[in-house]
């Protein structure tokens, strides 16, 4: 009996033991690093924001329990060495996590050897969206990657309608990474960046000075700057000076302007006039009670404004306490140990050997990327490429002595003039954005664009064909005329300025040039600008911008076509044999159905056999003019007798008209009913060469190209016609109705035979210019 009580404590203290180690795994003191500049725009804020989140977790019963949550700060003093070296003391040191870098260019470097030891690494100031976690699996961003705001950027250069914009951003990886972030979005957009002006990273007066004045020169008055807090002010304090800050002039900056306006406000005058009809965005934080009793509550901490990072600052301690307790719940373990690979190296001078790897760093991290809460900023999630959930963005614009909300960005439905939480029940919804006070104090929306100081003129491509010399025409002695150019040089003097431009003859004038290959020449720049007979197809709008189509087109089918005379037997044409022997039994079948019904009541249907036989035909055809004298007594015949008489008065006037249309115009007759009869027979179809046509017969229509024949000219189209394809001709061309009617309008022998069956229109090709209102008038 003893010793069965011995075994029974035994056993039970067992479990008890395990139970204990869990509990006590958790230690009194947690530490967290963080590393940035004290007193630069983003630390002073920063700094307060992260003292308060640690105050109120370690002040909180619901989370850490009897763990004290301790963030110890390092004060990189704007130095990009230093930057680096204070994440490494940490990691000699039992931090569990660092907050920081403040920029992307340092925390490239320190997410490199955070990976290696295991230790996290969350930063909301580093948004460079080149660092991805396959790269860097222990770097966190707790605020939006930049991609997100260079597409709300691109969509509004697209609101707008303007084409090129000027990229001007620091020569270092988060300025390089973020404008090339910028072109991937525009060029989406089917925009593009026309001029990068890089800086130096730390540049001086004089480089802003030399850069800004070959922004001047450049045709494009859309400005993006991707700067830094130091630099950027001063930028704009040289354009003023140059008088860029002007009407006609668009500068757009990234979030840290509004990050400078939000803490510093009320700027000095001189600044806030540098900057009046700037747009900017900031990142969104929805409007919260949470967000609201911070506010009310950061007034008392300090006396520097509140910017979004003081939001992120804050919402990143509580998201790293959360992922401690949840780490602590599995079981987790505040445990470092040596790093393998840097102790068979020998620590050095460098003591690199006091580096320590945090054992339970994987699963830490696994804790960090399951957080799921509601903070400041709003929802603190990540998604599965560690992009925050719900990206979106303040669009403000720059007025008086601070800014006013134009709009918001938001990655799932773009611009808005509504908070999304508010766009489903409001009259606002399909409104983009509010109207802008542009530099300038100009409310009218810039052109965008301007004429380059270079004198060099527009070079506009136009093909130089072989056919239809009305169309366009290119002279021997290189003047170019026609319709097309007439409409072009119409619309370019309505424009209320002057536009200097060339035109330039594409093709040899002996062979159809491809408007295709026209259009991708513009895109290369070889042109500017394309004008003449170039149809709207898919392809080229793939590849250019078009203005509005001028001229309304399709494709036609032309034939050879023959008249049909009149004959004392014409009056049989309007209805086919076919027709007229269902008329005839119809006639019959209703007098037969008349006499079924009355002849056994109405005596005008009685009587010898022969004579209800006469009376039934007589009555019968004797409807088709409605002189029927026979009455009827039944009701169901008539009924009868009403139907048949409403379908003869349709009979009769479907007859009437036809034979009156045969009668008073010329009839022609073709074995070709249209595109539908050519798409079955094996026939040789004419198109025009050097045109879409061909392409268009083959891939949509599926015919094959053996049956296809180029055609060079009118002349080609008639000679081909009239030998038909038994001696080396075609059945018919295929081509645009424009041309067509110009074909026939002294061709008598051919026409157009079936309905058109495309749709399109000629327009002009990436004219920069804002014609299109032109060619409405």
């Amino acid at each position: 009996m003893k010793w069965f009580l011995l075994m029974l404590i035994i056993c039970n203290a067992v479990p008890l033991q395990g139970l204990t180690k869990i509990v006590s795994a958790r230690p009194q003191v947690v530490n967290i690093g963080s590393v940035f500049t004290f007193n630069s725009l983003i630390g002073k804020v920063i700094k307060v924001a992260m003292d308060a989140a640690v105050e109120d977790v370690n002040a909180s019963p619901s989370i850490l329990n009897t763990t004290t949550l301790r963030i110890i700060m390092h004060d990189t003093k704007y130095n990009g060495f230093m930057s680096i070296m204070e994440p490494l003391q940490f990691m000699e040191s039992e931090t569990v996590a660092i907050i920081g870098p403040q920029r992307s260019t340092t925390a490239r470097v320190v997410a490199h050897v955070a990976t290696e030891l295991k230790i996290p690494i969350l930063s909301f100031s580093a948004t460079d969206p080149t660092m991805s976690p396959l790269q860097f699996p222990f770097f966190i961003r707790t605020s939006q990657n930049d991609l997100f705001q260079m597409a709300a950027i691109a969509d509004i250069v697209q609101f707008y309608g303007w084409r090129e914009v000027v990229a001007i951003y620091g020569d270092d990886d988060y300025g390089r990474n973020g404008v090339a972030a910028l072109g991937d979005r525009l060029s989406e957009k089917r925009c593009r960046i026309s001029y990068k002006a890089a800086l130096p990273p730390a540049p001086t007066r004089e480089n802003i000075t030399d850069l800004l004045i070959k922004v001047a020169l450049s045709e494009s008055r859309i400005i993006v700057v991707h700067a830094s807090f130091i630099w950027g002010l001063e930028l704009f304090n040289v354009a003023r000076n140059l008088g860029m800050m002007s009407t006609g002039y668009v500068w757009i900056a990234t979030n840290w302007l509004s990050t400078i306006i939000d803490t510093d406000s009320p700027l000095p005058l001189d600044t806030i006039n540098n900057i009046q009809g700037v747009i900017t965005l900031r990142l969104h934080t929805p409007n919260s009670i949470m967000k609201q009793n911070f506010v009310q509550r950061w007034h008392n901490l300090t006396h520097v404004g509140l910017s979004t990072y003081a939001l992120y600052a804050y919402d990143t301690v509580w998201l790293l306490a959360q992922a401690i307790d949840d780490f602590f719940k599995k079981g987790g373990n505040v445990s470092f140990s040596k790093n393998p690979i840097i102790s068979e190296l020998g620590g050095g001078n460098l003591h690199l050997d006091a580096l320590k790897v945090f054992d339970g760093g994987k699963i830490f991290l696994e804790s960090i990327l399951q957080v799921d809460r509601i903070g400041l900023t709003g929802r603190m999630k990540f998604t599965s490429d560690r992009n925050l959930v719900n990206p979106a963005f303040d669009v403000l614009n720059v007025i008086g002595t601070g800014y006013t909300t134009i709009g918001y960005w938001f990655n799932h439905s773009g611009l808005s003039v509504m908070p999304a939480d508010e766009m489903e029940n409001t009259s606002f919804s399909g409104q983009k954005l509010h109207s802008v006070v542009w530099p300038g104090h100009s409310i009218k929306i810039p052109r965008g664009w301007v004429f380059s100081n270079n004198g060099r003129h527009l070079r506009i491509g136009v093909p130089n064909r072989y056919r239809f010399e009305e169309v366009v025409s290119v002279k021997s002695n290189g003047m170019i005329t026609g319709f097309c150019v007439d409409v072009f040089i119409a619309a370019i003097n309505l424009l209320p300025y002057a536009v200097p431009f060339e035109l330039v003859a594409f093709g040899n004038g002996h062979d159809n040039p491809s408007n295709s290959e026209l259009v991708r020449l513009i895109t290369t720049g070889v042109y500017d600008a394309g004008v003449g007979d170039i149809t709207i197809i898919t392809e080229r709008t793939k590849m250019a911008d078009f203005t509005q189509p001028y001229v309304e087109s399709g494709l036609v089918v032309v034939a050879p076509v023959r008249k049909l005379g009149s004959s004392a037997m014409a009056f049989l044409r309007p209805f086919t044999p076919q027709m007229w022997l269902i008329a005839a039994a119809s006639f019959l079948i209703v007098g037969a159905v008349i006499w079924c019904l009355e002849h056994k009541h109405n005596d005008e249907f009685r009587g010898p056999p022969r004579r209800q036989v006469i009376t039934t035909f007589w009555f019968s055809f004797s409807t088709l003019f409605f002189s029927h004298r026979e009455t009827t007594t039944s009701n169901l015949g008539r009924i009868v007798l009403i139907i048949w008489l409403f379908v003869v008065l349709i009979i009769n006037s479907s007859y009437t008209a036809s034979l009156t249309s045969i009668l008073t115009v010329h009839q022609l007759s073709s074995p070709i009913k249209g595109i539908e009869t050519l798409q079955t027979n094996h026939d040789p179809i004419g198109y025009p060469q050097g045109s879409f046509v061909r392409d268009y017969l083959i891939h949509e229509l599926n015919i094959h190209v053996s049956r296809l024949v180029p055609l060079r000219s009118p002349e080609e189209y008639d000679k081909a016609l009239r030998d038909g394809p038994g001696k080396g001709g075609v059945a018919a061309v295929v081509d645009e109705r424009a041309y067509i009617e110009l074909f026939l309008s002294n061709r008598c022998e051919f026409g157009i035979v079936g309905q058109e069956f495309t749709k399109n229109g000629w327009g002009f090709v990436s004219i920069v210019l804002n014609i299109n209102n032109s060619l409405l008038v």
